[in-house]
Formats: structure tokens, C-alpha cells, sequence
């Protein structure tokens, strides 16, 4: 029986020399696993052991199968394994050597005594160190693993998986070498010494999974005191291609930017930046709301960051629920948690309202409830049209720093991103669920790359 398989699990076992491998056939498909394969990878006294590649549907499914096995007579059950424990088994990245070292000749140049001239080169020009290290193409992926994914406060270990899984993304998709720096601390000052220490070993730092309201001042301080860029990506990258989509979205709809009411849920790191980026885009009118409702210059429960995220929007001081001041927005921005948001709600929108819901895994509204009620739909989502990911700005922006050896990231080169990704897609194919391009659209990291070099030459942050 074919079922809809979220992941395939292998099942090493021992089987006694009367045990038939068809019984244990038998039992995996009237559990409704979809057998996929079967090993044998050894035969030794009178016992095979056998690999079964099985289709499941969760994890609850995998135990039922695993339960029945263990009950059948002369079954042992040496491991359990599923393809993405695969896939991470010994990390997912490597080092490699760009030249092998086969020789004295080779020895001498790689390490001593040929390199002390090239130390002395760099200390006697420092700024060779860009042409003549991996500084030129390196970017430190740096976490306190204190806000993973929607994990929480996991830690350091705990969120290497995601920060190798990154390092990944910026080789696969930009040629940019990347690092995991996993720190063992979530002290703000120990954080901001520990990278300005590691620094010079890279090209650009990548802030990732830092909790708000820490990750500001982190990012802000470095900013000031490293003279290499620094990119928090939960904030920044995020805003970049919910930016893009949201430009594609007005040009689908004929909206114009300064008459727009925007409605944000959520306004922590990813919040705020977004907030900022649809300011430089020409929004006035965006009202910000957390769990107790609209930020408004009335609250006396702010924390400096929301007290400062009042000053600068809701220019007409709405207060009150999300519901209520949602009535007459063209736009609600997502950052939040699921299912926050109602059809009902949606209906007191203006017409043809634009909705980017991307609270992961479930958004503020799943898209088959507020489809026949919104123009534009957009989700963090991969599994819905119109996915607000990440990966579509950050490889092409540290592409494009790197070139050119950027000492900062300004927000001339953030707008010119999301410009770029919105642009890559031609204005005879946008549509309501085309309004950013595939992360596996090639054209995108190149597009951002050149974007983003061209702003940062125009505005003087570039050393090349």
C-alpha cells in the first residue's frame, strides 16, 4: 500500500536462521509501511542480518512498526535510523585543502618557511590580508543557540545542526565559505568580545538565532566596533524578502505605498527590521501589535525596544486588540504565533487585502482558510506558494560584500536586495502566487550579488 511518506526509516536486524524475512514483509505492510528496500548486509552462523528501508508517515507510525517487529520470534533489532539522522550523521560540512601537499616543494610554500613572507606582507600591508587568506570568502555563522528556529532557548550544541545546515547554504548556493561558531555563552559582553576576537579571520559575521531583545545591542555594538560587516539574518534577512514580496504585491494590487495601513503581529527582532525596511520603502502608517495588543505611545508595559518601535509608527496612536485595529489595512505582516488571526478578521480588511502570514511551522492563518478572502497570500511556508525564505537574500548579499570587501551592510544595499529578488521575477509571469522567485532560481544569488556591490560602491562602504 503506497502511503504519504514524511520520511523513510532503516531498520538494521538479526534474524535466526528459521526466522523468514516474508513474515516480517507481512507484518511492515499490514501496518501500512511502504517498503522501499531490502539488504542483506551480512551472513554469519546461521543468522542474516538485513537492512528494511520502510516509507513512514511520523514518528508515532515508525514506533507501531518497531513495537510489532520486537514482538516476532527470532527478531533482534540492532538500530533504527531515519534519513535525516542520516544526513547529519558526522556533521554535513568538512575542510578541504584547495591545493594538495605532495612534495617539499609544495610543504615549503603551504607552511614554513614560505609563508613567514607572506605574514610579513600582510603586517606590512594589512589590507592584503583580503587577497592573500580565506578572509576574502569566509563569514563566521555565529549563534548562543538561545532562540532556534521555533525551538526556543535550546543552546550551543543543540543548534550546531542548524548552523552547519546554513554553512551549506551560503557554498551550495553562492560559493561563500561559511563557519558554524557555536558560543557557549549568552552574556551579551562575552558575546560582542568573543566575535570582535575571532574576527579577523573573516570576511563578514552572520549573526543567527540570538534572542530579542539581546540580538540589538549585539548586532548594534559590533557594527561600530568590527570593520567587517555584520548581518543578524533573523532580522534582516527576513525583512529583505518579505520586502521583495511586498513589492511585487503592490504591483499586483495597484496600490500605492504612502496610502497603505499596515498591521504587524509580532515585533521582535524579524518585526522590528521589518518594520524599518517597508519605512524606507515609503510606508507611514504601520501599527505594530504584540500579545497585548497595538503598540501605542498610551502603553506604560514597553521595554525600550517597543518603546521605541512607538515613536516611530502608528502615527495615529490606534490602540486596542490586533482585531480591531486590523479594520481598514490593506497589509497584515506575520511574525507571530499560529493561528492568530481569523477569517472574520480578514474580512474587515480592505478589499483585496494583502496577508503574509510566516509565523513557522503554523501561520497566523493557514492559507486554505483566508485564500477566497485575500488578493495576496505569502507564508514562511515551503510547502504553500509564495515562501518568505531567507536563503533568497543571504547568500547573494555576502556574495556581493565579499567582492568587493564591504566594511558594512547599510540599509542602501538591503533595499537594493529586495529590489533585486523582486526584479527577477519578469512582470509577464508575476501573479498572486508567483511574487518571489524559487530559492532554487540561480539568477537570484547573482542578481543580489551585483545589486548589492553597485550600493555598496554608490554609498562608500566598499574597500575594492
Amino acid at each position: 500500500m503506497k502511503i504519504s511518506s514524511n520520511d523513510t526509516i532503516v531498520i538494521r536486524m538479526t534474524l535466526a536462521e528459521q526466522t523468514k524475512i516474508s513474515a516480517i514483509i507481512e507484518k511492515i505492510s499490514a501496518l501500512q509501511g511502504d517498503i522501499k528496500g531490502i539488504d542483506t548486509v551480512k551472513v554469519e552462523n546461521n543468522n542474516s542480518i538485513r537492512d528494511i528501508t520502510v516509507d513512514v508517515i511520523d514518528q508515532q507510525h515508525t514506533d507501531k512498526i518497531i513495537y510489532a517487529i520486537k514482538q516476532m520470534p527470532g527478531v533482534s533489532i540492532e538500530y533504527v535510523s531515519d534519513r535525516v539522522f542520516l544526513f547529519h550523521l558526522g556533521g554535513k560540512i568538512e575542510v578541504i585543502s584547495k591545493t594538495a601537499i605532495k612534495n617539499r616543494e609544495q610543504l615549503s610554500m603551504a607552511y614554513t618557511p614560505g609563508v613567514a613572507r607572506v605574514c610579513m606582507d600582510i603586517h606590512d600591508t594589512p589590507e592584503n590580508v583580503h587577497k592573500l587568506t580565506i578572509k576574502r570568502n569566509t563569514v563566521a555563522i555565529v549563534t548562543d543557540g538561545s532562540a532556534v528556529l521555533g525551538l526556543g532557548n535550546i543552546g550551543a550544541e543543540a543548534a550546531l545542526p542548524v548552523m552547519e545546515g546554513k554553512a551549506m547554504l551560503f557554498k551550495n548556493f553562492a560559493n561563500v565559505d561559511a563557519f558554524p561558531i557555536c558560543l557557549a555563552t549568552q552574556d551579551t559582553e562575552e558575546i560582542i568580545k568573543t566575535v570582535k576576537n575571532i574576527a579577523p579571520a573573516f570576511g563578514g559575521i552572520n549573526l543567527e538565532d540570538i534572542a530579542s531583545p539581546r540580538c540589538f545591542e549585539i548586532e548594534d555594538r559590533l557594527k561600530e566596533e568590527l570593520d567587517i560587516p555584520v548581518f543578524h539574518d533573523d532580522q534582516h534577512g527576513t525583512a529583505i524578502v518579505m520586502a521583495a514580496g511586498f513589492i511585487n504585491a503592490l504591483r499586483l494590487t495597484n496600490r500605492q505605498v504612502g496610502d497603505l495601513k499596515v498591521v504587524f503581529s509580532g515585533v521582535g527582532a524579524a518585526g522590528v527590521a521589518c518594520t524599518k525596511i517597508l519605512q524606507e520603502l515609503g510606508v507611514k502608517n504601520i501599527i505594530g501589535c504584540d500579545s497585548k495588543g497595538a503598540i501605542s505611545k498610551d502603553r506604560t508595559d514597553l521595554n525600550q525596544v517597543k518603546q521605541n518601535y512607538a515613536e516611530t509608527t502608528n502615527p495615529n496612536n490606534e490602540s486596542g486588540s490586533l482585531a480591531t485595529v486590523l479594520k481598514d489595512a490593506d497589509v497584515f505582516i506575520g511574525l507571530s504565533g499560529p493561528n492568530l488571526l481569523s477569517v472574520d478578521d480578514i474580512k474587515t480588511m480592505k478589499k483585496d487585502p494583502i496577508v503574509f502570514a510566516m509565523a513557522n511551522p503554523t501561520p497566523e492563518i493557514m492559507p486554505e482558510l483566508a485564500a477566497p478572502h485575500v488578493a495576496i497570500m505569502a507564508t514562511g511556508r515551503s510547502d504553500y506558494p509564495n515562501q518568505i525564505n531567507n536563503v533568497l537574500a543571504f547568500p547573494g548579499l555576502f556574495r556581493g560584500i565579499l567582492d568587493c570587501h564591504a566594511c558594512d551592510i547599510n540599509k542602501e544595499m538591503k533595499l537594493a536586495a529586495a529590489h533585486a529578488i523582486a526584479d527577477t521575477i519578469a512582470p509577464n509571469v508575476l501573479s498572486p502566487e508567483y511574487i518571489v522567485p524559487s530559492v532554487f532560481d540561480q539568477k537570484v544569488v547573482e542578481a543580489v550579488a551585483a545589486a548589492v556591490n553597485k550600493a555598496a560602491h554608490e554609498t562608500g562602504v566598499c574597500r575594492k
